[in-house]
């Protein structure tokens, strides 16, 4: 028991000296994916529609990762040291690899992701294309065949001719459309082959820039698309495959390095940007790009997110494009990008921002995109408010030749309103939407709750009861309670339909001081409400008084009796709060006068209890009274109101 000490005598003493006292939204394309890659390199990617997975290859770590179109790791083929070029088969049975350090071509099952073939064709293939069944592969500055729909496998080499290839590795290209054509490219030098027959013929040779990191064919035939273009600035190149001549190409961002077209012809155009779009959607023939992605900064890297050498990749039905990017640590990550060759359109929504319920508004809006939708494309509208919280679909509203359009409504709710407007997409166009909302009018109703600025007992349970007015529909009110004090949280007492006269009540034990709170969240006439009553409880405080020898009536009160030479001990016991203190007063009787000699604070242990021991004052016929209290602010906290405990009267005699 903690004590502390307060002398009568020194008390008595001060009295004898002197006696005196002391607070509108755009439109979304479908939803892209990103997914970390487990790959330290890229070599090569291809895209099996049949089965919808990617396959990844990875030189340095000597592995084929493959993917489903979401990104996510479905087998990784290992062992595999250098693996650069891959290429599917055109039932999509088998994908095709061109394993550098082993100098081989190997074959693998799409469905079981088994090794079904090694196959030797001699130094280091690396590009891999597919050609009328047979597999065309990159040699250094040369290339070759390996035909193996016979009982064995024929593999030529040599296949250049009298083309120069000059400058280091040999990119080929080819297209399932464009038969018996293959198209190869090193350094500066580019040539168009015909392979129909074992080996392969030149049909043209040109020039090309020596930055080129990727080549491919265009499914109609008639053009060769390399990913840096010569004659100046940032684009795709393109030549004529009849002659090679330059052609009119696709601007692109500082610096182009990749380069691929989808089965319909559109055009994905890869670079090494760090500060622009990384990649450039185009319809054939048109320099505006239709769609850009500038991939996202990742891993806190020093900068964004950069499109891997080549690394691009379409879909069989061009419903996506396959992007690799890496940051400054060397993560590789596979983007889907869906839809890329649909316009990502605009739809703005404009509704007044206050309307009267019940009365006619008109909401505006305009779809917007690179090639507008035909006039009278119908725009799904939904009204969503208090009584339709999942939405209501109006009737649908038609877009102008601007592409703007308007509709009108008569909001039967108040409150928050919201109209939104849906263009469903179309062949060329992604789908897009747009939103606004209206604040639309309702009546005021009444709620009232009792009890506020009373003061109750500690520990009492007090009713509170909630009145509420007219309404619409509603009729529920909730009840909270949140009691002062840091440690102690708002909670819902109830939360009902008020009775036949409008009341709802919760009972409170009181105590602290509690703030109780009635919400009517209101409904489709009548907005919501709030009040609040802040209710205030008494502290509880007790002092039991020891070591006396009995008690007895002195005039009207009943007094302790204690020897002139013991020391009283006055225990109280106070609702315990952290930091919390009781105020201890002692007055002495003098002269018919009670006079106020000291007071002080002690804390209170955890259990709540504080006693305190008063020195003897040595000698008898002295009156003195004490009384503890607990006073809101000065005793350590707010959390009660001030509260004095029962004055205790003793006196000393012989």
């Amino acid at each position: 028991m903690r004590r502390r000490s307060i002398s009568i005598a020194t008390a008595l003493a001060v009295v004898l000296g002197s006696a005196s006292l002391m607070a509108g939204a755009a439109g979304t394309a479908a939803a892209d994916s990103a997914k970390v890659l487990p790959v330290t390199s890229v070599g090569d990617m291809v895209v099996d529609g049949a089965h919808q997975r990617v396959y990844v290859s990875d030189p340095s770590g000597g592995k084929i990762v493959v993917t489903d179109y979401s990104g996510t790791v479905k087998a990784t083929l290992t062992g595999l040291s250098g693996v650069t070029g891959l290429a599917l088969s055109a039932d999509s049975g088998q994908v095709y690899a061109a394993v550098k350090n082993s100098d081989r071509i190997i074959a693998v099952d799409t469905g079981t992701y088994a090794q079904t073939a090694s196959y030797p064709v001699g130094d280091a293939p690396s590009d891999l294309e597919v050609v009328d069944g047979r597999i065309w592969f990159s040699q250094n500055t040369d290339f070759g065949s390996l035909d193996v729909s016979g009982a064995e496998p024929v593999v030529h080499l040599a296949q250049r001719g009298d083309v120069g290839f000059y400058g280091g590795s040999t990119f080929l290209a080819a297209d399932p459309s464009v038969p018996g054509v293959l198209v190869a490219g090193s350094g500066g030098d580019l040539a168009v082959y015909d392979v129909t027959a074992d080996g392969a013929t030149l049909r043209a040779k040109g020039q090309m820039d020596s930055g080129v990191k990727q080549l491919d064919l265009t499914p109609d035939g008639r053009q060769v698309l390399t990913s840096w273009g010569s004659g100046g600035g940032y684009s795709i190149g393109a030549y004529s495959t009849t002659d090679l001549t330059q052609q009119t190409g696709y601007p692109d961002d500082a610096y182009p390095n990749a380069v691929r077209v989808a089965p319909d012809g559109t055009v994905a155009a890869g670079s090494f940007s760090w500060y622009d779009p990384d990649v450039h959607i185009h319809r054939p023939g048109d320099p505006v790009p239709v769609r850009t992605y500038d991939f996202p900064n990742t891993g806190n890297s020093s900068g964004a997110d950069t499109l891997v050498d080549g690394a691009l990749a379409w879909a069989p039905d061009s419903s996506r494009l396959f992007a690799v990017s890496e940051n400054t640590y060397g993560t590789r990550t596979l983007r889907t990008l869906t839809d890329p060759t649909k316009e990502l359109p605009t739809l703005t929504v404009s509704a007044p921002s206050k309307a009267d319920r019940a009365k006619k508004l008109t909401v505006t809006g305009k779809l917007t995109s690179k090639t507008r939708p035909a006039a009278g494309t119908a725009l799904t509208v939904t009204r969503t408010d208090v009584e339709s919280p999942k939405g209501k679909t109006l009737t649908a509203a038609k877009t102008k030749a601007d592409g703007t359009f308007s509709f009108t409504d008569t909001p039967p709710a108040g409150g928050k309103v919201t109209y939104k407007v849906t263009y469903a997409g179309d062949a060329t166009h992604a789908a897009a939407s747009g939103s606004d909302a209206v604040a639309v009018s309702r009546k005021s109703t009444s709620l009232s709750l009792n009890n506020n600025g009373k003061l109750y007992a500690y520990g009492k349970d007090v009713t509170f009861t909630a009145h509420l007015g007219t309404t619409y529909k509603n009729r529920t009110v909730s009840l909270y309670a949140d009691p002062f004090g840091s440690d102690k949280s708002r909670k819902l007492l109830k939360t009902a339909k008020v009775n036949s006269k409008g009341n709802v009540s919760a009972t409170v034990d009181m105590t602290r001081d509690t703030t109780v709170t009635a919400v009517f969240s209101g409904d489709a006439h009548y907005a919501d409400r709030t009040v609040k009553s802040v209710a205030y409880a008494k502290a509880k405080v007790s002092t039991a008084v020891s070591r006396h020898y009995k008690t007895g009536r002195i005039g009207s009160h009943t007094y302790y009796y204690f020897h002139k030479n013991t020391d009283p001990v006055l225990t109280t016991t106070m609702n315990y709060y952290k930091g919390r203190s009781q105020r201890f007063e002692l007055e002495v009787y003098y002269q018919g006068t009670w006079y106020q000699t000291d007071s002080e604070y002690f804390a209170l242990a955890p259990d709540g209890t504080s006693a305190v021991r008063l020195e003897a004052p040595g000698e008898s016929g002295i009156l003195a009274r004490t009384r503890s209290s607990y006073v809101n602010g000065t005793s350590g906290d707010n959390v009660n109101s001030t509260t004095h405990g029962a004055w205790k009267y003793f006196t000393f005699t012989k």
